[in-house]
């Protein structure tokens, strides 16, 4: 007892490595929640931390943090999609020169699909970003930049070819002085002869050696088998040869899938890299979440290892988000699908007012949504207002793959969208104009929701689809987490209202 006691003790007081702890909570993500394919910048004793966020608006979430365990979102790059842009806003890379902060980022250019690297700069690490368009256009694709200082001489590196029939190749080219423009012919860095996959890279030099870190495998979904590797070359340009203990960073007790990293030194000297990995508990229903790692060197020209690194919490409630609807500006938390809907929506006199068009095969409406961390929770919202619009709570994995409950006229429905189909699973009256109206929704680790409504001061009273709680199964796309938050289906003349919004994560 004496020894259980200690560790507890341990684990609560130190950022410590990820090492047999004794619940699979106590081992947390550094940024929860989907968070792909991180990169990390130090200004001074601050981190700025940015991820992809492929369908979800505004594009590419940026966090901020003074110890690398406590992170907070201050916004994002782009409110707006970038004017040649379109879809898939994947692997931001930070890089600073020049005293400019620049964000080499992947999305689809709109007249092809293709997907592009493109470049915004700032003066500022996490605002004011100015867009400058494409600078690598490559084949069939081009993603992935990681940009490197070789002696005052500037590379891009990125991932090219794997959609046309040749193997996937890391490929490097010199970079303008100015951040903005490729020079010279392009280079093979690295080549994937074996078909297991190759992107993601990062890389270091230390001593005699430049180091290259990059993953293998399957990044996304279920079926993922994502890791971390490193390979070692004398040049910059290569060949790289590969550790024979690859992987090097991986699947472990509690995450799996790990990779797509980058590093930051920090004011002691250390090195640490941050990466993504899917919680096993919850895995695809909370996406890929961010994580943190120390490089260790043992000597010099020695080949590195990881140290896992989090901090240990055992108390879920800690990343619990409750909106406030009293402040000018709505929360930086919420996302949407910019694919499907145009929402529109601001906070008066306490309240959020959400409204907006949506694109006619969107049989979800408007969902604003935030990022869960946990498959374990309840969200409530408070809607006061009553039209023949749709107003309530969802959980969004897809236009067509969605959940959720709502008040609509003087009915509470509990409804699904799936295989793009609408369902009302259940149905109760209510007693308008008895506003307002409170709803809830459980999803619990077993992948069933329950939903539930309430007026004034009365028990909570639940809406069954037949059994008591309904699968949501149904809901993950490939590459993202399906995320809960607010909705509104009605006309652009209609809006809903809403005076509160919770997500708190339960106890096992």
């Amino acid at each position: 007892m004496r020894l259980f006691k200690y560790l507890l003790l341990v684990a609560a007081t130190q950022f410590t490595a990820a090492v047999q702890p004794l619940f699979a909570q106590e081992i947390t993500a550094v940024i929860p929640g989907d968070f792909a394919d991180p990169s990390i910048i130090r200004k001074g004793n601050e981190y700025y931390a940015i991820g992809t966020s492929s369908e979800w608006a505004p594009h590419f979430p940026m966090f901020k943090s003074t110890n690398l365990k406590n992170w907070k979102q201050t916004g994002y790059v782009f409110k707006q999609a970038p004017e040649w842009a379109n879809a898939s806003f994947w692997a931001p890379e930070y890089y600073y020169h020049n005293k400019t902060y620049f964000i080499y980022y992947t999305a689809r250019r709109k007249k092809d699909g293709i997907s592009c690297i493109g470049v915004a700069t700032s003066k500022y690490p996490d605002k004011d970003f100015k867009d400058h368009g494409i600078i690598i256009e490559y084949g069939k694709e081009a993603i992935d930049a990681f940009v490197f200082n070789d002696n005052g001489q500037l590379y891009i590196t990125w991932k090219a070819y794997g959609l046309d029939g040749r193997p996937i190749e890391i490929l490097g080219s010199k970079l303008s002085n100015d951040g903005l423009h490729l020079q010279g012919e392009a280079f093979t860095m690295m080549k994937d002869d074996k078909g297991i996959g190759l992107e993601g890279q990062s890389i270091l030099k230390k001593d005699d050696y430049y180091y290259m870190f990059y993953s293998v495998g399957n990044c996304c979904g279920s079926k993922c088998d994502y890791n971390v590797r490193v390979a070692r070359s004398k040049t910059f340009q290569g060949p790289y040869e590969n550790h024979t203990k690859n992987p090097i960073l991986q699947e472990n007790e509690w995450w799996k899938c790990s990779g797509h990293g980058t590093f930051v030194n920090s004011p002691d000297g250390k090195f640490y890299y941050i990466y993504h990995a899917y919680n096993k508990a919850s895995s695809v229903f909370t996406g890929r979440q961010g994580m943190l790692a120390e490089l260790i060197w043992s000597g010099k020209n020695e080949w590195p290892e990881f140290k896992e690194l989090s901090p240990a919490s055992s108390n879920p409630s800690s990343n619990n988000f409750k909106a406030n609807f009293t402040t000018k500006s709505p929360s930086v938390d919420w996302q949407w699908d910019f694919r499907n809907s145009n929402p529109k929506f601001a906070q008066q006199k306490g309240n959020l007012h959400l409204s907006g068009s949506i694109k006619k095969d969107n049989n979800t409406g408007i969902a604003l949504t935030v990022r869960p961390s946990l498959l374990n929770y309840e969200m409530t919202a408070t809607v006061v207002n009553n039209n023949d619009a749709l107003k309530g709570l969802v959980i969004y994995g897809d236009a067509n793959a969605a959940i959720g409950i709502g008040a609509i006229g003087n009915k509470i429905q509990f409804w699904a969208v799936k295989d793009n189909k609408e369902t009302v699973l259940g149905t109760t009256e209510i007693a308008t104009p008895a506003l307002p109206v409170q709803l809830k929704m459980i999803v619990k680790p077993d992948l069933t929701c329950s939903v539930y409504w309430k007026q004034k001061s009365t028990d909570w009273k639940e809406i069954a689809a037949g059994e008591k709680a309904y699968s949501i199964d149904f809901l993950p796309p490939w590459d993202r987490s399906p995320r809960p938050g607010l909705n509104f289906k009605g006309s652009p003349a209609e809006n809903a209202q809403f005076s509160s919004f919770e997500l708190n994560y339960l106890d096992k």
